[in-house]
């Protein structure tokens, strides 16, 4: 039997060295390098046996030419569940495998859980390393569904084991809740450890491979929101997804990270309820605030994420530094442009924020990327400071630069349609826009402007 060897990896970015360093020399990183064993020759072999004893043999490869291969796409598998549809891309590519990463307790196992109860054409293997079927049944009790015969639960945590009921059963589609609690005999580790974690991902990897089955693996996380385990598990998989949101809040977020069959845009929005669940198809209506007349710093931001475009509300607080080092806070927006918004509005519109507090909230707890949101966090900040409300029916879009101006967006029609459609009246929009945009398809009125002191002058006169 050969001797096993032991290597080091980078939990950052997957670089590997014979021997530990401190600092990373790929991604720069300090204190990064884990130590792993790597299996012998004879144990790589049994390793390689085993992803194949489910009744599939590994294919003989030959060299093709590009112009002989079929440019035809599989069959995508509908998930029946819009939201997780678009963001896969369309659905679920046969024979891929998906993570699903997300912090403890935001529903990865429910979303999991709902959307295979829903598949009843397909025979599914669920298999849980971390609770127990009574535990899913309780769980599968507070979903609605119909009964599913095709739906099969098994809780193992050895990898040979679940190869050797997965070769018996022959599922169509088979879910690991999650990676980290599976362990394989070959490698001498506790479950969870970077060579466990990377040698059951690349079994299930050549399973998925070769055979077609598509199998969705569910990642824990780490306290800093990377996704646990070395970085070479996200270079394994075809498509990354995240569940985020705040637990304190009702909705969760569904982001594709990586996609090798679509878009990394895209973005599902679910409310969490007491029986699962429930898709957000028009997320707009629950993330505007019914009633805010009167109230200041507050601006509505015509935002996309992906090819959804959506109206969300910008929330700002100014009040004078109580404590004498003024104190800069966002939530769901980033800090550093934060930071660079406010500087732009002290040198190029003249309002002192030097010795006040500023804080920004994006409402309903989701974090939005869209540049078109900055001239709604200066609205808001703005509106705040001189304490006077904007009027409603005012939306705006619009990406702010450092001299001032007010830069051209992209998808201005869908942005205007989605504000026309839940009744506003008026919408600020960058006056490059305008170019080779017919504008007598919409009722709302629109009003460009090419500096910030433009926008505010038409918001407060």
């Amino acid at each position: 039997m050969a001797k096993d060897k032991i290597a080091y990896v980078c939990s950052n970015c997957g670089q590997e060295s014979p021997k530990w360093i401190g600092k990373c020399p790929a991604c720069g990183q300090w204190n990064t390098f884990k130590e792993i064993r790597i299996a012998g020759e004879t144990k790589q072999k049994t390793a390689t046996s085993a992803a194949a004893s489910a009744g599939h043999a590994l294919r003989n490869n030959k060299v093709l030419k590009l112009r002989d291969i079929s440019n035809q796409d599989d069959p995508r598998i509908d998930m029946h569940d819009e939201e997780l549809n678009r963001v896969l891309g369309g659905g679920l590519v046969p024979g891929s495998i998906v993570l699903l990463g997300g912090e403890p307790g935001i529903g990865k196992s429910t979303l999991s859980l709902q959307t295979m109860l829903r598949m009843p054409e397909k025979k599914i293997l669920y298999i849980s390393g971390e609770e127990s079927a009574h535990q899913l049944k309780m769980r599968a009790n507070r979903i609605p569904h119909d009964e599913n015969d095709n739906f099969l639960i098994l809780c193992e945590n050895s990898l040979e084991n679940i190869f050797d009921h997965i070769k018996d059963e022959k599922p169509e589609l088979i879910i690991v809740d999650s990676i980290q609690t599976i362990m394989t005999e070959d490698v001498e580790s506790s479950a969870g450890s970077i060579a466990q974690v990377r040698e059951c991902a690349s079994s299930l990897l050549r399973f998925a491979k070769t055979s077609g089955v598509p199998v969705i693996l569910i990642g824990h996380i780490t306290k800093e929101g990377t996704l646990a385990g070395p970085k070479i598990l996200e270079h394994i998989v075809d498509t990354v997804i995240q569940f985020e949101g705040d637990q304190h809040y009702m909705y969760r977020i569904l982001r594709s990270i990586k996609n090798r069959f679509g878009s990394t845009s895209e973005l599902g929005i679910y409310e969490m309820q007491q029986n699962g669940l429930r898709q957000v198809s028009n997320p707009s209506e629950l993330l505007l605030t019914q009633d805010h007349d009167g109230l200041s710093g507050i601006a509505i931001s015509s935002a996309i994420e992906g090819v959804r475009p959506f109206l969300v509300e910008t929330q700002a607080l100014v009040s004078s530094a109580a404590y004498g080092t003024p104190q800069r806070s966002a939530t769901g927006f980033d800090q550093r442009r934060l930071n660079m918004l406010l500087a732009v509005l002290e040198k190029r519109v003249g309002f002192k924020l030097m010795q006040k507090d500023v804080f920004l909230n994006i409402a309903g707890g989701l974090r939005v990327t869209d540049l078109a949101m900055d001239l709604s966090v200066i609205a808001a900040v703005l509106s705040s400071n001189v304490d006077t409300p904007i009027e409603s029916g005012w939306c705006m879009a619009g990406e702010v630069g450092l001299s001032g101006e007010v830069r051209p967006i992209n998808r201005i029609e869908q942005r205007i349609a989605e504000a026309e459609k839940l009744g506003f009246s008026d919408i600020i929009i960058p006056k490059y826009n305008l170019q080779g945009f017919d504008n007598k398809k919409f009722s709302i009125n629109l009003h460009p402007v090419r500096k910030v002191e433009e926008a505010l002058r038409a918001l407060f006169g």
